[in-house]
């Protein structure tokens, strides 16, 4: 299997291009001060993870309540201009560093596709982020449903077939175990797992999967993706 075999790049956003765990991060030290001093990344990113299974709607939001959660749980400021000033950050979340250079290069070779759970409004914040390299996208706006739900890649699935692409012509690139690249893997799709926590214990902000799935191809950097597509 070669990576030239393919057409379509269909792309999780936030985790593997958007980095999402150093946004948290960032915005709950800020917001929380000197409170957060004795609790270690894995500690906020607990909580965090708990507060989003309790308001898991749409990102752009629903993340106001996530941090009152996380805040409640963690003694850290509940107030409303608290919980707004984490919402704000999570429209804001950065790029990785590789990401906006490698969707470049990865965009002479490829139909590049967004398949991410943020709803419409979030993606149009971390979109204009990546410069705009997408020629089509697909949200849980869209589909009503939430990766790893397996209606939401049979929905990208059928779309990209409208635009006259076979399935066999598609490279899903994902970072979540959990979220993308167990489930399709399960349903066919070819996977790439770009493993950002490489060199790290656990999974960070996203959730554990049951079990760790072999990836058709796997690189720990998305310039690294680029590299092997361009023979560098």
């Amino acid at each position: 299997m070669e990576l030239s075999n393919f057409k379509v790049l269909t792309f999780d956003v936030v985790g593997t291009l958007i980095d999402f765990e150093s946004g948290v991060l960032a915005a709950v030290r800020r917001i929380g001060g000197s409170a957060t001093e004795a609790m270690s990344d894995d500690d906020i990113f607990e909580v965090y993870k708990r507060g989003r299974d309790r308001y898991y709607g749409r990102s752009s939001s629903a993340m106001a309540d996530v941090y009152r959660s996380l805040a409640a749980e963690s003694g850290l400021p509940a107030d409303d201009a608290s919980a707004e000033s984490f919402q704000l950050s999570v429209l804001n979340w950065p790029a990785f560093s590789d990401s906006v250079a490698a969707l470049k290069r990865l965009r002479k070779h490829y139909r590049l596709v967004a398949m991410t759970n943020a709803d419409r409004t979030a993606f149009s914040n971390y979109a204009m982020t990546l410069g705009c390299p997408f020629d089509d996208s697909v949200t849980c706006d869209d589909t009503g449903v939430a990766k790893p739900d397996p209606l939401f890649f049979a929905y990208n699935r059928g779309r990209q077939a409208a635009y006259g692409y076979k399935f066999d012509e598609i490279l899903h690139v994902a970072q979540s175990q959990y979220h993308d690249i167990g489930v399709a893997k399960s349903l066919g799709y070819t996977t790439c797992w770009i493993e950002r926590r490489q060199g790290l214990k656990g999974f960070g902000g996203t959730p554990d999967p049951e079990s760790v799935t072999r990836p058709d191809f796997h690189f720990s950097t998305l310039k690294a993706l680029a590299d092997a597509v361009e023979g560098v």
